[in-house]
């Protein structure tokens, strides 16, 4: 194995490291399991080979004896460890696969969630699912396919090899001397071969499910724009690149099987020839010499799992390195602290700070400077692009500056405690991000040890009480995938139902009320206004004459023009 591959997949072989005990107790289950098999063959030829010697003499009229009550008892023995050790094994080490990917997906989630919004940026949505879904489930070969069979294959060898060199020593030369080069090539052999088809695959894979996704979801403009055909062009070209790659991976994966098969078959071969000259020399029986070859036919089942495996070490290497990247990703950014904020209303002040997108012909925020009192309410307006977004990605630390300082209750923002700047800022945006759950699971994402009177009066303060009472099963109904059971503006009152149910010091409101009608807007914007007294707060809104919503309390008005705050004083003062 080289230096770099060792090197990709480390991180991920020191995570299957803390299950020590499971990792040892599945590798002797599947040891148990192979040398049942080897025993039950070897025992059984020999009983057979015996049976028949001993008959023959009898018929001779030779005194022969033979005891068919162990043997027997042996033979009874391997047939049930075996059946009861691959079952057990079976079971063991799938359940410990589970639990290995499901620490694969948490230590990647956890990656993830470090993520700012310009690293999430740079890749599609179906991509981020495609690491967290399919290349960690590529990963579970590491342990079930990549570790144990080889090692216990290697010990198999060795052990018979040591075993059948008691009655013949040559027959252990020879099996070694065959069987350790095709162990092996059956690895780094196979490995070596299909190593670049088999990494290319997962490329091929993730770009082709890419495609079709946005292929599917984008259909009606693909249509209404004619380029349908040139779109599932390029998916018959992804796919038949896959396909080339995926019958190279077949070829090498088969040759391996067939040089497996020959290996064994020349063992046995050998085993017979040398075992029937030390029969001829009278210095085995010819039971022991039966049981010879067919003891080493039994190994094949250790060496069969081989080939396929290693020759996809290719596609766990590059389903490894992508994970890799999303871990070495979510180490920049900010170097969180663990500062604690002050109670109250927070004050926020920015200083000098600039932001530029990677790629982005002009920065979104030019040069900054801005500062909220606690209890102060700015409203933050300008057109779509002019960076009000950017400011919330700042505030709530899903972006860093790329200059300046930003300072959240007097403690440089970087060095706020995680837990402390999502419990204490709260953030109502344009997306309502709702979980395939029920009512009360999603607004419990907000208050974790909210009981069902304090979720149903949330639902009273957004006038959705007697909605929710009347379902068949109240809070506990499902609202579907992203809450697709739900119209705009019941996701809406929702998501300020979830904002309710918070206690943070700083609130920033972005378009609060898109999607509701003037009525309602009228209703819940004084039952905010009252909410909102004791705390800073931030509107992000286009505009305030003539809007949709124009928020109540304003005590500072700011205006933004592509990246620059032009204009942040009292509502009325001069914009000059």
């Amino acid at each position: 194995m080289s230096e770099s591959l060792k090197a990709t997949l480390s991180p991920w072989l020191r995570l299957l490291a803390r299950r020590p005990r499971r990792l040892v107790i599945g590798i002797l289950l599947l040891t148990a399991t192979l040398f049942s098999a080897v025993g039950l063959l070897a025992l059984s030829g020999w009983f057979i080979a015996a049976s028949a010697l001993t008959g023959i003499a009898l018929s001779m009229g030779l005194a022969a004896s033979l005891d068919v009550y162990v043997p027997g008892g042996g033979i009874r023995f391997f047939a049930v460890s075996r059946t009861v050790a691959r079952y057990l094994e079976r079971l063991y080490n799938h359940d410990t696969v589970l639990r290995l990917l499901a620490d694969l997906r948490v230590r990647l989630f956890a990656a993830m969630a470090r993520l700012d919004d310009r690293s999430l940026a740079r890749q599609r949505a179906s991509d981020w699912l495609n690491r967290l879904t399919a290349d960690i489930d590529t990963l579970d070969s590491l342990y079930l396919r990549l570790l144990a069979p080889p090692l216990v294959a290697l010990a198999a060898v060795l052990l018979l090899a040591a075993f059948l060199a008691l009655w013949v020593p040559p027959v252990g030369v020879a099996l070694l001397a065959l069987l350790l080069p095709a162990w092996a090539w059956l690895t780094v052999g196979q490995a070596w071969l299909g190593m670049a088809a088999s990494r290319r695959q997962v490329g091929h894979l993730q770009r082709l499910r890419s495609q079709a996704i946005e292929y599917l979801t984008g259909l009606a403009e693909l249509e209404a724009y004619g380029s349908r055909a040139w779109h599932r062009r390029g998916l018959r070209q992804r796919e038949q690149a896959l396909c080339r790659d995926q019958r190279r991976v077949g070829r090498v994966a088969g040759f391996g099987i067939a040089l497996g098969n020959l290996a064994v078959g020349l063992g046995m071969v050998a085993a017979l020839w040398l075992a029937a000259l030390a029969w001829q020399r009278g210095a085995i029986s010819g039971a022991v010499m039966v049981m010879m070859p067919l003891a080493v036919l039994a190994i094949g089942e250790a060496l069969a799992l081989l080939p396929a495996p290693f020759t996809q070490l290719g596609a766990t290497r590059g389903a490894a390195e992508r994970l890799n990247a999303v871990e070495r990703a979510s180490v920049g950014g900010y170097e969180k602290g663990d500062a604690s904020l002050p109670g109250g209303p927070l004050a926020v002040r920015l200083e000098d700070v600039g932001l530029h997108y990677p790629g982005a012909l002009t920065p979104a925020l030019r040069e900054i400077q801005l500062e909220l009192r606690p209890g102060e309410r700015l409203a933050l307006t300008g057109a779509s692009g002019a960076g009000k977004s950017s400011v919330a990605a700042l505030l709530t630390r899903r972006l860093p500056p790329d200059h300046g300082s930003i300072l959240l209750g007097g403690v440089p923002l970087a060095q706020v405690a995680e837990r402390d700047l999502r419990e204490r800022v709260a953030m109502l945006g344009q997306r309502i991000d709702l979980l395939q759950d029920s009512l009360a699971t999603n607004l419990r994402l907000a208050a974790p040890d909210a009981d069902d009177d304090r979720l149903w009066q949330a639902l009273a303060w957004v006038e959705l009480q007697e909605w929710a009472a009347s379902l068949p099963h109240g809070l506990a109904t499902a609202v579907g995938e992203g809450g697709r059971a739900l119209s705009g503006g019941q996701a809406r009152r929702l998501a300020l139902a979830r904002l309710w149910l918070r206690d943070p010091g700083l609130v920033i409101l972005d378009e609060p009320f898109t999607g509701l009608d003037a009525a309602t807007v009228a209703r819940l914007s004084r039952r905010m206004d009252e909410w909102l007294r004791g705390r800073s707060v931030l509107y992000l809104v286009h505009q305030l004459d003539g809007g949709a919503f124009d928020p109540p309390g304003i005590t500072l008005v700011g205006h933004l023009e592509q990246g620059r705050l032009t204009v942040c004083a009292k509502p009325g003062y001069p914009s000059g």
